[in-house]
């Protein structure tokens, strides 16, 4: 069974940097795609970024040239690192992770699609950021 852990999340000012983790058991199967997303109460899942098994990244152009997306095999752990961070990304933050089929993946990459939609998900970890 795949459980997903995620933390780091906390109060940040304006222009500062948080870097979240997720530590991640019982995945077993490759290729993957892992990825986070962000929720505010009542709103719309918004995916931020994601990478395959391969490493190939993608980000939502609301992060992009801000945010890292890494993983750490030996660890399990997959990073979030957000920079220069703004108000608008105060959100809870959730880690994802779900298999890719074979059909998603060529030459090298696999079409991860929006990590909100992957199929195991960690519980949130709320990130504030004031002005």
């Amino acid at each position: 069974q795949v459980e997903l852990v995620a933390s780091g999340g906390g109060s940040v000012q304006a222009g500062g940097s948080l870097r979240l983790s997720c530590v991640i058991s019982g995945l077993t199967y490759r290729p993957y795609c892992m990825g986070w997303f962000r929720q505010a109460p009542g709103n719309w899942r918004e995916g931020v970024a994601t990478v395959d098994s391969n490493g190939i990244t993608s980000f939502d152009r609301s992060v992009k040239g801000r945010a890292t997306i890494s993983q750490d095999t030996a660890k399990n752990t997959l990073y979030l690192q957000v920079d220069n961070l703004k108000p608008e990304d105060s959100d809870t933050y959730f880690c994802a992770v779900d298999q890719a089929t074979v059909e998603d993946c060529s030459g090298g990459a696999c079409y991860c699609g929006t990590s909100s939609d992957l199929q195991f998900r960690s519980r949130g970890t709320v990130v504030t950021v004031s002005s």
